[in-house]
């Protein structure tokens, strides 16, 4: 005897057992933000810093023995609190984090043997430019779970650099001076400081606005308003010989010693030496 209802209910009991034997197989989709590392250590000056102004109490428990430098660190003084590492593969391993913070051109094989063990490592690139600043905080905020605060950092520092801009017409024409003549143009961090300050960058005049070699004889010949130069570190080195050259004496727009610590990452301090560089500016506009 035959049931002609029977093939058809049958097929649709096989084709919904089916779709429900597929979706329990299928992995859940959650809408939940992944949770918050627990043991964070970086191994980078600038993760350091941004790490410990984002990350919540007990989270940061390792950083770089660099960020207890006055000179190169705005934070050497809360530095003092964490324990510090020298950013070896075997030593971070040892302190069992869940994730590492690292700069995009730290140590190669350190960060690939970290994730050869199975260790998360996120990398930072260096702030190339004032917009970077804030975005390094999102993405900081983002990887320590700390989406929030770090959102409030960047709208802060958002707010404080548009009180910045720059109105007057003329500008004078700033030069920073480094080790074998390495001179910031405008497409970089160091260049935008000193554009937000209300200078114009030589090296962007003469044909550089990423920076490059400026010749001495050049920067002479220039003759900037005003040549920055870093803060001197002990030691000798050739590369900065040139920085000591007669010739830089002589220039008529003077010359500029800066924490190098203010520029050195993209952290909120880049207010200070732009705050610097503009008072500077000022002040020569009065004696004019």
């Amino acid at each position: 005897m035959r049931f002609p209802g029977l093939i058809p209910l049958t097929a649709a009991l096989v084709i919904t057992g089916a779709a429900a034997f597929a979706q329990d197989l299928s992995p859940e989709v959650s809408q939940e933000t992944p949770p918050a590392p627990k043991r964070v250590v970086s191994i980078n000056l600038c993760t350091d810093q941004l790490g410990m102004m984002l990350a919540a109490p007990g989270q940061l428990v390792s950083i770089t023995v660099l960020a207890r430098d006055p000179r190169a660190s705005v934070m050497a003084d809360e530095a003092q609190s964490y324990p510090t590492n020298t950013g070896q593969a075997e030593e971070i391993y040892l302190l069992k984090p869940d994730l590492v913070l690292a700069g995009q051109y730290t140590s190669r094989a350190t960060v690939s043997m970290l994730r050869r063990l199975g260790i998360a490592v996120k990398e930072f690139a260096p702030a190339q430019s004032l917009e970077d600043v804030p975005a390094n905080m999102l993405k900081m905020g983002e990887a320590l779970g700390r989406a929030d605060q770090a959102r409030d950092m960047a709208d802060t520092f958002a707010r404080r650099l548009s009180d910045r801009s720059p109105t007057q017409i003329r500008r004078p024409t700033a030069a920073t001076y480094a080790a074998n003549g390495y001179s910031s143009g405008v497409q970089t961090l160091a260049g935008q400081i000193i554009e937000t300050a209300g200078f114009h960058t030589l090296a962007t005049e003469l044909g550089l606005p990423y920076g490059g070699f400026l010749p001495l004889e050049a920067l002479v010949m220039a003759n900037p308003d005003l040549v920055i130069s870093g803060s001197d570190y002990p030691g000798e080195a050739r590369a900065e010989e040139v920085l000591s050259h007669p010739a830089l004496k002589r220039l008529t727009g003077g010359h500029m010693a800066m924490q190098d610590r203010d520029w050195i990452c993209g952290l909120p301090s880049v207010l200070n030496a732009v705050d610097k560089l503009r008072d500077e500016r000022l002040r020569r506009e009065e004696t004019q």
